[in-house]
């Protein structure tokens, strides 16, 4: 599948789910990584979900239900991690990235029509959100630099339940009209 330039982001106008690895280090703010673009931080964005993280494992999950490569970035995460489950991270939970950023898991990603202009598979955003892969929303404890390949571990445990368990309660009627 091929995205062109023409990728109609919808009524936003401005849109960063196009994400696209990166060499050297990259700063991470309050409200992102240095560079990303927050168009709409009322739902896109914002301290609540300045970063977000997705599995590499789900990833594969998904290429393979697709049949095609979903490289890092695809599904507009900042981050993909690797050897951790993301979506069973509960609210609360910190976890250190390279030497110095902490995030604090805040909420799973709820998909919008974006997301699913982006993928372009039929009824995409009802079918991410039931697959129960959500990935996870983090907002930034302590601002640093981060870069591929940094090690990436939990701090503290959180409490409640875990993100895909509040991506499931929501279900796929939580999705965002227009998908």
């Amino acid at each position: 599948m091929v995205h062109q330039l023409t990728f109609d982001p919808g009524p936003v106008g401005t849109t960063a789910i196009d994400k696209r690895p990166v060499e050297g280090p990259v700063k991470v703010r309050t409200l992102g990584l240095h560079g990303d673009v927050q168009a709409d931080r009322k739902n896109h964005g914002g301290e609540e979900k300045a970063v977000y993280a997705y599995s590499a494992d789900d990833a594969a999950w998904w290429g393979d239900q697709l049949q095609q490569e979903i490289p890092a970035g695809y599904f507009g995460e900042n981050l993909r991690i690797t050897g951790l489950d993301v979506d069973s991270a509960t609210a609360g939970e910190r976890w250190q990235v390279g030497e110095r950023v902490v995030l604090e898991v805040t909420r799973p990603r709820i998909p919008c029509a974006t997301f699913g202009r982006w993928v372009d598979q039929p009824q995409w955003v009802r079918r991410f959100l039931a697959a129960g892969r959500p990935g996870t929303y983090f907002r930034v404890i302590t601002t640093g630099e981060i870069r591929a390949g940094d090690e990436v571990r939990i701090l503290n445990e959180g409490e409640g339940p875990t993100m895909r368990e509040v991506a499931a309660a929501r279900g796929p009627a939580a999705a965002r009209p227009n998908d």
